[in-house]
């Protein structure tokens, strides 16, 4: 079923009719002669995102194709930024091989465009459901950040900095409810940096999003302790539902001034104020940091979602996205139920052995 444009703003229909993926959109023409372009999903200032159905796998999965800009008419340019993009693929390509980032399914350039094909996760962004539902209580924020912070762990220590954490790009998957870290900006970083000229730093551009950057960040200096300052704004966005530009902010420092919006406890109010620190010494600068001043034990993201996450039922049809079949789960999904099954079975042989070893200790004990 393809889904054509209707009631789009001049904006959009400028996108649409200016990229090849726009003028496909609702055609039967295929892209490259596999993939039905749907719907555009949004539009950045790196490129714009699709919607899109692969037409030659069995049973015709959704997925998302970005497109990104910009063309490069200098060969010696588009040589090098090929180089660059391909080595930032990949690195996306491996940490998709984690239940929390969307899996890349394929990369190339046509025609001086660069384009990544990645599953699409159907649920909805943490930003929409805070505009539906309203704001979280604390201990709903520490849910969230118990299952973010070991992703975000596992990410800087595959040496990727996302650089652009916030509720939009944090999706609540409909599947199994886990939490998926999307859109990262390595790899836009990569090719902005070469632009038309292909001379690394001739337009190199701010990657991130007002707001939830901190300051070094803006001088084109991000860290891993970057992305734990935008973590830190998205929990104020959960508990609040205010943006962080609604915040007023200490002239002095230039730190947000959130203590009287909402009450939360001593401990959280800590740790929340040193996420949030703009001094780079002063703010955690570990996600690990974060748990231990929790008090959480750290432990591998994927083993801890996988025994943990309690598969939801299903959402009201209302709320399911109009381009996903009923029953369709992304692969990525199937393979985390599949591995928290076999990780939930595993822990009850375990404790089953570990009882009857008490038991045998028991035995032995009384005998003597």
């Amino acid at each position: 079923m393809n889904f054509p444009p209707t009631n789009l703003s001049t904006f959009h229909s400028d996108v649409l009719a200016q990229t090849e993926l726009g003028q496909l959109c609702g055609s039967e023409q295929r892209f490259r002669d596999r993939y039905e372009i749907l719907r555009m999903l949004g539009r950045g200032g790196f490129g714009v995102t699709f919607l899109a159905r692969d037409a030659t796998l069995p049973g015709q999965p959704l997925c998302v194709i970005k497109q990104l800009c910009p063309k490069f008419s200098d060969p010696a340019g588009l040589k090098t930024a090929q180089k660059r993009f391909e080595q930032e693929a990949k690195t996306l390509s491996k940490l998709g091989s984690h239940s929390q980032v969307p899996m890349l399914l394929d990369y190339f350039i046509e025609e001086g465009e660069f384009y990544l094909v990645q599953e699409y996760i159907r649920g909805h962004t943490l930003a929409r459901l805070v505009r539906r539902g309203g704001s979280i209580t604390e201990e709903g924020v520490k849910q969230f950040l118990r299952q973010i912070l070991p992703l975000l762990q596992y990410i800087h220590r595959n040496n990727v900095i996302h650089r652009d954490i916030k509720p939009q790009n944090i999706i609540r998957c409909q599947d199994d409810g886990r939490l998926v870290l999307i859109d990262f900006g390595a790899v836009k970083e990569e090719i902005s940096q070469l632009g038309q000229s292909g001379v690394k730093g001739s337009t190199t551009q701010f990657i991130g999003t007002v707001g939830f950057a901190p300051p070094e960040q803006f001088s084109l200096r991000p860290v891993y302790a970057s992305d734990i300052y935008a973590l830190g704004v998205t929990c104020l966005y959960l508990l609040t539902g205010k943006a962080p530009l609604e915040f007023e902010s200490d002239r002095a420092t230039g730190e947000i001034q959130w203590q009287n919006t909402v009450v939360v406890s001593q401990e959280f109010a800590r740790i929340l104020n040193k996420m949030l620190k703009i001094s780079l010494k002063e703010r955690f600068q570990s996600a690990g940091a974060i748990m231990l001043a929790f008090g959480w034990e750290a432990q591998d993201n994927l083993s801890q979602f996988m025994t943990t996450v309690r598969r939801p039922e299903k959402s009201p049809v209302e709320n399911q996205p109009e381009a996903s079949p009923p029953d369709y789960i992304p692969p990525t999904a199937r393979t985390a139920i599949a591995l928290r099954d076999w990780k939930a079975r595993l822990q009850a042989k375990q404790r089953h052995q570990r009882r009857s070893d008490r038991g045998t200790l028991s035995s032995s004990g009384n005998s003597r």
